[in-house]
């Protein structure tokens, strides 16, 4: 049953993102009129996310947890917005990967989302805001599957790789929103067109992500395990939750 609702989005995601690939001329055709799929898609994400927030609710045990996971929302955020003119080049990535990879899936999720909600406080909020907590939150999710690696140095490796194959993963989403709100008609030539546009930010996060955590990540994961020793955290609830 932990794996149930990862499983229900992911299905659901992948039905709603491929339906202008292959519903041409149905009623789910985006391009007919029938449906606003800018709007269907973003509706997804924001259920999504808020599915991820009801989880955390119902398995947090205490305040440490979730003054923990505050504070490092919060330090996530801080670092994004030095770097906000550099392209995609930030380090919130860093934190995201390394908060999943130490405290599990909720927990990286959770600063995902805290990264963008205070930080876009300042780099400005719209309808990219679900995307791209959405988006973060999978970084977190998925950076827990990583200590399935056997042993550290190979973990911290997989670590690096797995932070620059997110950079573009993430564009690949992030860029959904773009395509569904601004292009047409919605084919995946279209699409295509704007991964290619979109090449040149994608890349950036990647070697970002790819930077940050080759140099830090050991470092950042020492600490936040020194944490989660000192606040006793259950990675049985909060952290692991669909582990």
């Amino acid at each position: 049953m932990r794996y149930l609702y990862l499983s229900i989005v992911f299905c659901l995601g992948i039905f709603i993102f491929s339906v202008p690939f292959w519903g041409k001329g149905s009623i789910l055709d985006p391009n007919t009129g029938v449906l606003n799929w800018g709007l269907v898609a973003t509706v997804f994400v924001s259920l999504a996310v808020l599915g991820f927030f009801q989880g955390f609710e119902s398995t947090a045990k205490g305040a440490k947890e979730i003054a923990l996971i505050s504070m490092l929302g919060t330090v996530s955020a801080l670092s994004r917005l030095p770097f906000a003119a550099m392209m995609g080049f930030q380090p919130c990535g860093l934190f995201i990967i390394c908060t999943g990879y130490v405290f599990g899936p909720l927990a990286g999720f959770m600063t995902a989302c805290l990264t963008i909600l205070i930080s876009n406080i300042f780099l400005g909020h719209g309808p990219w805001t679900p995307y791209q907590m959405f988006s973060w939150g999978l970084v977190g999710v998925t950076a827990a599957w990583l200590k399935k690696f056997p042993f550290r140095r190979e973990r911290y490796v997989a670590l690096v790789l797995f932070g620059v194959i997110w950079g573009y993963l993430y564009g690949a989403i992030m860029n959904v929103w773009f395509w569904t709100y601004f292009v047409y008609p919605l084919t995946l030539k279209t699409y295509l067109f704007t991964e290619f546009n979109a090449a040149v930010w994608d890349s950036s996060r990647a070697l970002a992500n790819g930077v940050f955590l080759g140099f830090f990540g050991a470092k950042v994961i020492r600490v936040l395990e020194r944490f989660k020793k000192r606040f006793y955290w259950n990675t049985n609830t909060s952290g692991n939750g669909y582990d």
